[in-house]
């Protein structure tokens, strides 16, 4: 039986916002979604901690997946650099 490569947990795309932890990044996330009530699109964005195996800056453009809980606030890892 072959070995299969499964990536398991979410996948998100965001912007780091700081990296003044050891190993360790921030990473915001912003979307956007219309109100059920008011029909106005509202602004709202997430705030992650992702362990920081590639050396990703503040202002870099990243990729992160869901992995097991790392410390009491990190469940994310870093996947790529995009940009």
């Amino acid at each position: 039986m072959s070995k299969l490569n499964k990536i398991t947990g979410k996948i998100f795309t965001g912007t780091v916002t700081s990296d003044k932890m050891t190993n360790t990044i921030v990473v915001s996330l912003d979307y956007k979604f219309r109100h059920s009530f008011y029909q106005k699109i509202v602004k709202r964005h997430k705030k992650l901690y992702a362990e920081n195996n590639l050396g990703a800056k503040v202002g870099d453009l990243v990729r992160i997946r869901e992995v097991r809980p790392l410390s009491k606030t990190k469940r994310f890892t870093t996947i790529e650099i995009i940009k």
